[in-house]
């Protein structure tokens, strides 16, 4: 539904934005099952409903919630232990019951996300997004990026008239009710102002979250510690198998979102329009990179009004392909995007899925399209050290400098797993001869896969606890970067040739255009470009070497093959020979 005020405008508009657990749950089944007419406890309309006064509906939320978690975590860890019970480790059997038990386990612990909502959907989000999770997980999770549940559109405009001062009708030409995006605690509209420019109003449900929900950040709070609870029971039972740098690194994230609505601080849409407004500043000179520009006579700190764009997720195919827009140059584009944030600014948006990206067919330039960003809620500030050595890590990976690669891995923290940098990056391993891009040999797969006999579960939780918090920010966005890559068709190289581009630009001098003198910008551009070309032509030369290597092979191997014609073909005459001597 459309709200129309005066001088109404008619036209439609179309956006895509982005433990007390065990006996508390059997007491409230033995409750319903004595009292069937009573409310069953499993249904959460009961706890919005005015039965119980509010502290109660708190309480009673909480063992709901931590009992669903409770009980779903110990399904899957008696699974795994009676499921793969007396299987050799290295037998087939046990990768494919390995695999679906995965399929059962995620699957449990998406029901527990959609039952919980809030938090929990949260925090599905983020473990779909971590590469270091198993991929049925990562598949099965990636359902909840797309779910919300819309708020009453009389809370949002008791939000809105209450921080604009002023009746919408005062405003706006027209209002949509109907969200175009929704959130755990935001959703967006689509509006008309009065002088005709379209905007996408994002507005603060927090309100109504709290009287949904007494206690809301006392439930975040209880919600990460029995997330942490549950992630080392299960390390307890299973050693090789800690997380708890998963739960550290999602509780960083979502305090970083929700904090600042209850400190009471000049933050919320106010940080994130200041986020969007430094985004967009780090891409002013890109034509190809879209910022929604803030409208700030009409922003508080629950209401952001920002100019309407126009896209299509950034990995729809199907919208790709009417557009006639070739989704390889996307890729290309949206990893330069992220690497220039990674590498350069070490300002880095910290939720890139796919709805947080749009692609749109209107363009400055000549590429055709222009990405749109959005959601600038959550960035992360790299640390300047850790942006050098990041920097200094992909330009030795591509160089395959193994000391260099050693030493980073010391400052990193992880010296003893360095080695395996090429793999994890760019699929190579630290010995590799192979082309970059072109993936392992045969040889190196073997020898790779005698060296990974000897690590276990253990060495990769062990691996991921020693990570500075930025290595993971950086890991969790280049596992997106990937799915999106992959999706629209990009061969691994190109993003790793990115990569290593950037990090040159990243170490080169810092300078400022309206201070600096002239000629040292352009020296300074000029030597970073060098460096660049013979980056490529290093690169090229492995290409060509490989392509010989490649080419030697197959010349032997034709060669091998001749021979055994000519042997079979002599073999067949002297038979033929000794057939007419000896008719016989």
């Amino acid at each position: 539904m459309m709200l129309k005020f005066p001088a109404k405008a008619k036209a439609s508009f179309y956006l895509i934005t982005a433990t007390t657990g065990f006996a508390a749950a059997a007491a409230a089944v033995n409750f319903h099952s004595l009292n069937p007419n009573f409310p069953a406890f499993s249904d959460d309309s009961l706890l919005l409903s005015s039965t119980f006064p509010g502290k109660i509906r708190a309480g009673v939320n909480a063992v709901l919630r931590t009992s669903r978690a409770a009980t779903t975590i110990a399904l899957n860890v008696v699974d795994y232990r009676y499921s793969l019970h007396g299987l050799p480790l290295k037998s087939e059997e046990y990768r494919q019951t390995l695999s679906e038990v995965h399929v059962r386990s995620a699957k449990r612990i998406l029901k527990l996300c959609e039952a919980n909502k809030g938090f929990y959907v949260k925090a599905g989000q983020f473990v779909a997004a971590l590469r270091q999770v198993p991929k049925e997980y990562s598949s099965i999770l990636s359902s909840l990026q797309d779910q919300a549940v819309p708020c009453n559109f009389k809370d949002i405009e008791e939000v809105l008239i209450g921080n604009l001062g002023r009746d919408l009708s005062e405003i706006f030409l027209s209002f949509d009710e109907e969200p175009i995006a929704a959130a755990s605690i935001a959703q967006v509209h689509h509006a008309l102002l009065k002088d005709g420019q379209e905007v996408a109003i994002k507005t603060l449900v927090l309100d109504s979250w709290k009287v949904q929900y007494p206690g809301l950040e006392y439930q975040m709070k209880l919600d990460i510690a029995t997330m942490s609870f549950l992630s080392r029971s299960v390390a307890w039972f299973f050693p090789a198998y800690r997380f708890e740098w998963a739960v550290s690194e999602f509780a960083e994230a979502i305090a970083l979102e929700l904090e600042k609505w209850f400190c009471g601080g000049s933050t919320d849409f106010i940080q994130e329009a200041r986020n969007s407004e430094r985004t967009g500043h780090n891409f002013k000179k890109n034509k190809i990179v879209r910022v929604p520009r803030v409208f700030w006579e009409i922003t508080t700190r629950q209401v952001l009004t920002m100019q309407f764009c126009t896209g299509h997720k950034v990995d729809d195919l199907e919208f790709l392909k009417k557009s006639g827009i070739n989704p390889r140059k996307v890729a290309k584009a949206l990893v330069e995007v992220f690497a220039e944030m990674i590498f350069i600014h070490g300002f880095l948006h910290g939720d890139p899925h796919p709805g947080n990206i749009l692609v749109s067919p209107e363009a400055e330039g000549r590429s055709g399209f222009s990405l749109v960003l959005l959601d600038h809620g959550i960035y992360k500030q790299l640390d300047e050290t850790f942006r050098l050595d990041y920097c200094q890590l992909w330009k030795a990976l591509i160089l395959l400098d193994s000391n260099k690669i050693q030493h980073l891995g010391d400052r990193f923290g992880v010296v003893k797993y360095s080695r395996y940098f090429p793999v994890i990056f760019t699929g190579r391993t630290i010995d590799s001869k192979s082309a970059l891009g072109k993936g392992m040999s045969n040889e190196e797969k073997e020898t790779l896969k005698q060296e990974l006999k000897f690590l276990k579960m253990e060495d990769i939780s062990s691996f991921m606890e020693s990570l500075p918090p930025d290595f993971i920010s950086v890991l969790r966005t280049d596992g997106l970067l990937r799915s999106s890559c992959s999706k629209l068709g990009a061969p691994q190289r190109m993003r790793v040739l990115v990569y290593g581009k950037y990090a040159l630009y990243g170490l080169s001098p810092r300078l400022n255009p309206e201070s600096d003198f002239m000629g040292m910008i352009m020296l300074s551009k000029f030597m970073t470009n060098l460096s660049y070309l013979r980056f490529w032509l290093h690169i090229e030369a492995l290409e060509v070497l490989s392509w010989m290597e490649e080419t030697r092979q197959l010349f032997n191997e034709m060669l091998r093959q001749l021979a055994v014609a000519a042997d079979r073909f002599l073999v067949r005459i002297c038979s033929s020979s000794f057939s007419t001597i000896n008719p016989l």
